[in-house]
């Protein structure tokens, strides 16, 4: 990549402007308030959001709980009208809380039309708890808000979630909550919402916000009877009814236990209900003294499903308990076991059998809590501690290798230091372009973050780094902030760990953009200077002006215009020197727009018609950024006077824009196009691009859309008046 991708790559972010401006890297970024850049898998502005519909399906084997239902409903109907209802559901792992609650929220899902929202908060497994910011933001984007409009700090985002949810009837779901406080946040303010609460805990610290409260025991043995005989067949219960009565009293009503109990049966269709009831009682005595009475019926029914298992599949079961995060796909799963797709698929074939890993979507698995831990714990037991850094290496091996062939396609022109691989990812994802790149770094966010926080708690910095760096086109693009953030943070922690000077660089300079965006501006300026200071020692002028350009956008945007035309100045002639074709156009767009606020259009124009110029002769095409640099020309032209040269080049950039599917970008067209009209007196015309700006900005969720309101208004004909 070249260093200028790197240096210019968030513009204006955070900032509410009319004026297009800001520095961008590649096809994808935008100023102002904005959702990504170049997006071409867009191709047209949506005129509606989908509402969210995220309740998983209801366990197929769900049985009994008629008593609880009765209960949930009563908690409805006993609910304060001025305020949400809350119920939450309690009870010891294994239980079927989930179960109950997904039952119950699927069924009553009618009655909330704005949507239905499902977390897992991770509240009890030996993985970070779910971290409440995280959790609201996906909700914010789930109900509509873009990335870059989700605020940073955890007290803005809940207000902006309480102001979003206000008006709305919706169905939450919020699975294994730790702690009253990480579910209280995600309560909407809305009194026509139902919340669903699942914990170990009592979470009493909830009544406060109007809880109810359920805790569910285990499964009468009527129900966990009946589960058994659903699971492996009425006929085969029937003829040991006694044996089978006995099986589920082992396992303690637990739907979890029997669930696992009734796969072995399964498996071996063969074996009797009698041969699995004699060697639970028998694992459950040797267990005795090992495991808490709460515990001994899940873990001696795992011990033996897992001592079932054909070694590879063993070995695959213990060592995917490493996965840092939620659900993963089979090209994880082939990494792991270091075997292609088909053989992959039937490992993981066995696994499902054996009631031992779950699917949540197509290709998609996941551990019960419960099940992950007991994983964990073989895996303990059974591997060394290298066999377990070697599985873990590879799985964060695998997302890194995929996240590098779609930061190729997405951002080319990227500078980046190589990485050796312990071994060959197998099933790495290949994209055929721009929007398949993009869509698998969102759909995989979480895990990609999740990955390189445990690999730098695990001591592999240089793996950390990479995981850290390879997100870069996934926030130039979604931005997602606070994830940022903490990325950057953790890039700068592990290159310096590392050892590598050129890689604390680079990642200071990027945590020295997102700290402007988040308005900690002397953190900012520190960390922008620190990486020019070990850019210099290492002699790399390239990193110098990368940096120096995020700077000259800090003062930008702290209002120091001066300050920012003097460094934008220097940097056009140090991006001449250097021969670098893309940072020098980006250069001569920040300089053009700045002149632009500052009411010097005519001194803008010779900058912006240069840059228009340099970004047509790349070796790498950049449309957008070609196309960034009209618009900003047509906005120079039409704040100098020169209406007929506006008119030409915002048509010009309307056209670009729309070809290349830049909402954004068409939205800016049009509000200078909008300007030239009303300044020439069409008021009819200025009134229509006005009305498209609004149109397309309000699709964005960018407060611009308020501003252009007040235009559209502003030129209605007289007539109109």
């Amino acid at each position: 990549m070249t260093g200028a991708g790197i240096g210019t790559s968030d513009g204006r972010s955070g900032t509410t402007r009319n004026d297009l401006s800001g520095s961008v890297l590649g096809t994808s970024i935008q100023s102002g308030s904005i959702q990504g850049g170049v997006h071409v898998h867009v191709a047209e502005p949506a005129t509606g959001l989908p509402v969210p519909r995220q309740l998983p399906a209801p366990p197929a084997w769900f049985t009994g709980r008629e008593a609880e239902f009765r209960e949930l409903e009563a908690m409805r109907r006993g609910a304060d009208p001025s305020r949400p209802t809350v119920a939450v559901i309690t009870g010891p792992g294994g239980v079927g809380k989930t179960a109950l609650s997904l039952r119950w929220a699927n069924e009553v899902s009618a009655d909330f039309p704005d949507g239905h929202l499902f977390v897992d908060l991770n509240g009890f497994s030996q993985d970070a708890p779910t971290d409440p910011g995280e959790a609201v933001g996906a909700f914010l984007r789930a109900l509509g808000t873009p990335p870059d409009r989700v605020p940073v700090h955890l007290a803005e985002q809940t207000a902006l979630y309480r102001s979003t949810t206000a008006r709305k009837s919706l169905l939450i779901v919020l699975d294994n909550a730790l702690s009253a406080a990480q579910a209280r946040v995600l309560i909407p303010s809305s009194p026509t919402s139902l919340v669903v609460i699942t914990s170990r805990s009592k979470l009493t610290g909830l009544m406060g916000d109007g809880a109810r409260f359920l805790e569910v025991g285990p499964l009468a043995p009527a129900s966990a009877f009946t589960l058994l005989a659903n699971t492996v067949g009425r006929d085969r219960v029937a003829e040991e009814r006694e044996r089978a009565e006995d099986l589920v009293a082992l396992c303690g009503g637990l739907p979890i236990a029997v669930r696992v109990a009734a796969a072995r049966l399964l498996v071996r269709s063969r074996w009797s209900i009698s041969r699995v009831r004699d060697e639970l009682v028998d694992e459950q005595s040797r267990l005795a003294g090992l495991s808490p009475a709460g515990e001994l019926s899940v873990r001696a029914t795992f011990d033996l499903s897992y001592r079932m298992l054909e070694s590879r599949t063993a070995a695959l079961y213990r060592r995917l308990s490493l996965h840092p995060h939620g659900e993963f796909g089979l090209g994880v799963v082939s990494s792991v076991a270091q075997e292609d797709g088909r053989a992959s698929e039937t490992l993981v074939e066995s696994l499902l059998q054996a009631s031992l890993l779950e699917e949540r979507a197509e290709n998609r698995y996941s551990f019960h809590d419960l099940l992950r831990l007991h994983a964990r714990h073989r895996l303990e037991l059974d591997e060394t501690a290298e066999e377990r850094i070697s599985s873990l290496r590879r799985i964060i091996e695998w997302y890194l290798a995929t996240a590098m062939r779609a930061d190729e396609v997405l951002t080319p022109y990227r500078r980046r230091l190589p990485y050796e691989f312990s071994v060959p990812p197998f099933d790495v994802v290949d994209f055929q372009d721009r929007s398949s790149a993009l869509s698998w770094l969102e759909e995989e966010r979480t895990n990609l973050v999740a990955a390189g926080r445990v690999a730098m708690d695990n001591g592999l910095a240089e793996l950390a780094w990479h995981v850290s760096d390879v997100l870069w086109p996934l926030f130039l693009l979604k931005k997602h902030y606070r994830d940022r953030l903490e990325v950057d943070r953790r890039g700068v922690e592990a290159a310096r760990a590392w050892g590598n000077a050129f890689a604390e660089a680079d990642m200071l300079k990027r945590l020295g953009r997102v700290s402007t965006t988040a308005r900690r501006f002397a953190e900012a300026e520190d960390h922008l200077r620190s990486s020019i200071a070990i850019w210099e020692r290492l002699d790399d002028p390239r990193g110098v002006c990368d940096t120096r350009e995020l700077l000259a956008l800090l003062y930008r945007d702290t209002g120091r215009v001066d300050e920012a035309l003097e460094q934008f100045t220097a940097l056009v002639g140090a991006n001449e020197e250097l021969g670098a074709g893309r940072p020098l156009g980006l250069s001569l767009i920040n300089a053009g727009t700045t002149l632009v606020e500052a009411e010097r259009a005519a001194e803008a124009l010779p900058h912006l018609e240069r840059a228009v110029q340099v970004f047509a002769g790349l070796e790498q095409p950049d449309p957008y950024n070609q196309a960034r640099a009209v618009v900003a020309l047509a906005s120079a032209h039409c704040r100098a006077g020169d209406h007929p040269a506006a008119l030409r080049h915002g048509t010009r950039a309307l056209e670009a824009m729309t070809a290349l599917g830049s909402v954004h970008g068409q939205a800016e067209a049009h509000q200078v196009l909008g300007e030239v009209a009303h300044r020439t007196g069409r008021s009819t015309e200025a009134r229509d691009h006005f009305a498209s700006a609004e149109r397309l900005f309000r699709s964005l969720g960018s407060p611009q859309a308020d501003l252009l309101r007040k235009r559209v208004d502003s030129a209605r004909p007289p007539n109109e008046e």
